[in-house]
């Protein structure tokens, strides 16, 4: 993984959105499709981008998709997410983002407690 390829994955803001969402933890593809209010079809191809350029992890959890941070994050990735997130705290749309997930991610453990609750790692990128 080097800057250009990270710097391309960054240049779309839902991608940047879902990048700043998975910096607090495990998210399911219909978590995303709740919290982007946008469809399945495009958070599951920008997800889809995101893998193939080795800045998502996925594994299949019952019948959830579940999608988080690389596990052994590489250093030049780990500072520029925690660089997203600080310019994030600035931005309308990433500040509503975080709050509703953090409004709801209770409401995602209870009705699929395998995708939120057990899945869940991360905790911030900075």
């Amino acid at each position: 993984m080097d800057l250009v390829e990270i710097y391309q994955c960054f240049c779309d803001r839902t991608r940047l959105r879902i990048l700043n969402l998975l910096c607090e933890g495990s998210l399911c593809v219909c978590h995303f499709q709740e919290l982007l209010n946008e469809p399945q079809v495009k958070i599951s191809k920008h997800l889809s981008y995101l893998k193939t350029h080795g800045l998502v992890q996925r594994n299949r959890e019952g019948t959830w998709m579940v999608y988080r941070l690389p596990e052994k994050m590489p250093a030049i990735l780990k500072a520029n997410l925690a660089c997203l997130q600080e310019c994030a705290r600035d931005d309308s749309v990433f500040r509503r983002d975080t709050a509703k997930a953090k409004a709801v991610r209770s409401e995602f453990e209870k009705s699929s407690p395998i995708c939120a609750s057990r899945s869940r790692r991360g905790g911030g990128c900075g």
